[in-house]
Order: C-alpha cells, then sequence, then structure tokens
C-alpha cells in the first residue's frame, strides 16, 4: 500500500513544538526543576527563548531561584529585563512570581502540554491545580489503554482515569479509545464507557491498534456499555466504531436518541449488523453526511433509502470489500437503477471503495456503469479487472493499484485516461506500464493530474524513451517537474 500512502493522505499532523512544550526534569529536595523550551518568536514586546527554573513544590509559590550564589548582579538585571520585556512590565521584581501568570496564559500553556506533563504541572500550586480541572482541558481526550506486558503503547493512568470519570465525565465532547491487541485493553474501554453516564459526547471513536481487540468482547459487555453513550449523550455527531461487535439493537438505540445530530456513522467490518440495521439508520438520520460499512451491507434497499427526498445529500459513502479466504465469500449485485438514484440525489457524493479480494472474487464488479470516484485495490487485480473499470467508471477522481501481473498495463491506462475525464490521481505499485504506453496516458490527462506516485520498478524502457528522458517527457504534460518514486533501500 505504499502507493496508497503516498497518493492518498488523510493524515492531519499538528506539531505541538510550534508552540510550546514542557519537559519534567529530576526532581529536587526543595522542588521540581522544569525546563520551559520554546521557539524563537515574538511574544508581546519580547521574544521567549530558552529558560530554566525551580518551582516550588504544592501549595507553595514558585519562586524562580539563581542555580549559584555566584551569579553576578549584573545577570539579575538582564534577567529581571528579559521577564519585563516577555510579560508587558518593565519593573518587575527579579523573584518572578510564576503563580500569577494570566489565567488565559496558563490555560494555554497546559493545552499544548501531553497528559502526564499537564497532570505533573498541576501539583506546582493550588492555582495550577484548579486551572487543571477548567472543563475547557477536558473536552477532547484519547484513553490510552494497552498491557505493558504485550504493548509498546504508553497507558492512561488508572487513578486519572478514575478522576476524570468522577469530575470531568459531563465536559468531555470528543473522546477515543486507543487499545493494543489484548481483550484487557477492549474490555477496559468497555468499562470507562459504561461510566459515562453524565456525558455529552459528540464525537466517539474506537480504535485498535493492531488485530480488532474489540471483536473479543462479548457482544453483550460491548453493546451494554455502548447503550450508556447513545442513550446519555443525545448530540453524538461522529462516531467510528470499525471492527467491534456491534448489533442491530444498539444503532436502534443510536438512532432514537441522536438522529437529528448524527452526520458521521463509521461501522465497516461489523459482522452483528445487518442490512436491516443500517438500513433503519439510512432511513431516520436524515443529517447524515458519511457512511462507511462493509460490502456485504449495501443493498439496492439501501441505496434507495439515502436517496429519499426526505434525505440529506450524502457526502461520502464508504465501501469496504474484503475476503480473507478465497471462494469463501460470494458478492452480490448492485442494480444500476440504485446506483443512478443515489448520484441524481447526491450528484456531489464521492463513492470510495477499498477492496483486498482474490482475483477470482472481482467477477461481479464493473460489469455495469458504477458511479464510483475512488478506488483502492489492495491486492493484486487482473488486466481485465482494469479494463473495466476503464469502460465503466466515468466519475472516477482517484485509483491506486497495489499489484498487478506482469503484462503491461498500457492499453487499460489509455482507456482510463479517455473515459475517466475527472482523473486527478494516480498510484501504481507492483505493476508494468511501458515508458511509451505511461506518458501516452499522462499527456492524455495532462495537468489534471495533481497526484502521480508511480513506482520506478513499474516503468519498463522501450526502444523509445529510457528512464532519464521520461521524467522530462512526463513533468513537460504536468506542467511541474515530476519523478517516478523510489523504492526505499534499508
Amino acid at each position: 500500500m505504499a502507493a496508497a500512502a503516498s497518493v492518498h493522505s488523510f493524515i492531519a499532523y499538528c506539531n505541538l513544538e510550534a508552540f510550546f512544550r514542557m519537559d519534567m526534569l529530576s526532581s529536587r529536595k526543595n522542588g521540581i526543576t522544569l525546563v520551559c523550551r520554546i521557539p524563537y518568536q515574538p511574544y508581546r514586546s519580547g521574544f521567549i527563548i530558552l529558560e530554566t527554573f525551580t518551582m516550588k513544590r504544592a501549595r507553595q509559590k514558585a519562586v524562580v531561584e539563581n542555580e549559584a550564589p555566584q551569579t553576578s548582579q549584573k545577570s539579575k538585571k538582564q534577567k529581571t529585563c528579559l521577564y519585563g520585556s516577555v510579560f508587558g512590565g518593565s519593573d518587575l521584581h527579579a523573584s518572578m512570581d510564576w503563580g500569577s501568570l494570566p489565567h488565559h496564559v496558563i490555560l494555554r500553556i497546559f493545552q499544548f502540554l501531553p497528559l502526564v506533563d499537564r497532570a505533573r504541572a498541576s501539583s506546582v500550586c493550588r492555582r495550577w491545580n484548579e486551572i487543571f480541572h477548567i472543563p475547557d482541558l477536558w473536552r477532547r481526550f484519547e484513553f490510552e489503554l494497552s498491557q505493558p506486558a504485550t504493548s509498546y503503547l504508553k497507558s492512561t493512568h488508572p487513578d486519572l482515569i478514575q478522576q476524570i470519570i468522577k469530575r470531568h465525565a459531563d465536559h468531555l465532547q470528543y473522546v477515543s479509545f486507543k487499545v493494543d491487541s489484548s481483550t484487557e485493553s477492549a474490555e477496559a474501554a468497555c468499562d470507562i464507557l459504561s461510566q459515562l453516564v453524565n456525558c455529552s459526547i459528540k464525537t466517539l471513536g474506537l480504535i485498535s491498534t493492531a488485530k480488532p481487540s474489540f471483536m473479543n468482547v462479548s457482544k453483550a459487555h460491548f453493546a451494554s456499555a455502548l447503550t450508556v453513550v447513545f442513550v446519555n449523550s443525545k448530540s453524538l455527531s461522529s462516531i467510528k466504531i470499525d471492527d467491534t461487535p456491534l448489533d442491530d439493537p444498539s444503532l436502534k438505540v443510536l438512532v432514537a436518541n441522536n438522529s437529528d445530530t448524527l452526520k458521521l456513522l463509521k461501522m465497516s467490518s461489523c459482522p452483528h449488523v445487518s442490512p436491516a440495521g443500517i438500513l433503519c439508520v439510512a432511513d431516520q438520520c436524515h443529517g447524515l453526511k458519511e457512511l462507511a460499512l462493509n460490502y456485504y451491507i449495501l443493498s439496492d434497499e439501501l441505496l434507495l433509502a439515502l436517496s429519499s427526498e426526505k434525505h440529506v445529500d450524502l457526502e461520502h459513502l464508504r465501501i469496504d470489500v474484503v475476503s480473507e479466504n478465497p471462494g469463501q465469500v460470494e458478492f452480490h449485485t448492485i442494480k444500476k437503477q440504485s446506483w443512478d438514484a443515489l448520484v441524481k440525489h447526491s450528484p456531489k457524493v464521492n463513492i470510495v471503495m477499498y477492496f483486498f479480494l482474490y482475483e477470482e472474487e472481482f467477477d461481479v464488479f464493473f460489469r455495469e456503469e458504477t458511479p464510483v470516484t475512488h478506488l483502492y485495490f489492495g491486492r493484486a487485480v487482473s488486466k481485465a479487472m482494469l479494463g473495466r473499470i476503464g469502460m465503466n467508471c466515468p466519475r472516477l477522481i482517484e485509483l491506486v493499484v497495489c499489484a498487478n501481473g506482469l503484462q503491461p498495463l498500457d492499453d487499460e491506462l489509455i482507456r482510463i485516461a479517455e473515459r475517466c475525464k475527472n482523473l486527478t490521481a494516480m498510484g501504481l505499485g507492483e505493476c508494468g506500464v511501458t515508458c511509451r504506453g505511461f506518458i501516452e496516458f499522462v499527456k492524455m490527462c495532462g495537468g489534471r493530474l495533481t497526484q502521480l506516485s508511480i513506482m520506478e520498478e513499474v516503468l519498463i524502457p522501450d526502444n523509445d524513451y529510457s528512464l532519464d528522458r521520461l521524467h522530462l517527457e512526463v513533468s513537460k504534460h504536468l506542467g511541474r517537474m515530476w519523478f517516478p518514486d523510489m523504492m526505499p533501500t534499508w
């Protein structure tokens, strides 16, 4: 999936170093030494720089002390001047009282601290501890649950979890549970969910960092825990519960309490959910904008329900088509009329399909026109299948092929370029295409190809073009400099 990762990235990255970072150093007898490391950037009339200071223990005022008694009077004056430029005062005393920092400044600092550092900093003084419990700091929280013996992931301390449940359950709004592969971690997540009786959660995500450990929890235990949140929140707008034992009764509880607020529902690989269960969601959640599910739940009835007049326009429909063993699953066919009804009702809908099938299982797909916009193939796909995509996927925007056979895909790519006028992104992994065929494909697509990720091993030199000449020719047609992706060497 290297090509998929380079072509289509959904990762949002927040660099905490861009503003502030505090690291706890070794504890002393009379205080806790902190290092405050802040990038060189303007703040009011001065600049914040690297500074080391000592803070007294809890319930004592934090006072800046000189580390060495030999420090000259000149150095003291320079430090006083520095603090004066930072905090806007020119006559501050040399022993700056950090406990008297403005409330909004401490709150802002706490927002950028890792949870562990924030908890430790809260023990510096009573005022910092009060700020530590301000509701605004607990709107977003990720419970990290792992077993030290089986996981490299850090884990949220149990005492802190109990403190959150006791004091901040009603403040939580954007919550996720990250668990490892152990059943104990998934059961711990369910135990926490069961205690959120006063919650007002808006977004909820259950994330398995390895194999889906939630599937090892009993269906009754999981459904009971999730029902507590579904019943008490009444404002859920976004839910990610992939690879879980979610069932139809749980969905009905969700709909009964959150039908007016639910906008995003991701529930791929939930084997206990039937088409009737998801149909209940489609019929009653008229504000639904994004839906992710497994192909076995997809049906003509569901697409028609999403196309009814009372239903708000769907923006994203993601479908996972997965098979673990060849021939185990018989895939049904969706009628062209059902697809057409959905697109007519929601003309701008993105239909995303992820395929993890064996070649012999593709037979039922794309024999008729299908309005798919994004296609990802995680396993090898045949030339014939790619040919059908070129003929029957006119709305295609993005195509990523992990692998193919040894035969060049020149004709298939050219057909895709001819018929798929909206194509803007292409990724090819373990495939083959001649340099001439690839240049012809790029020439037909032109500058609309904003993302083009092709492994160098994919390109087959011919009598007309070498690899050295190819990148110049492709760059000319794209209107920007382009090079094939290189396989990393370790």
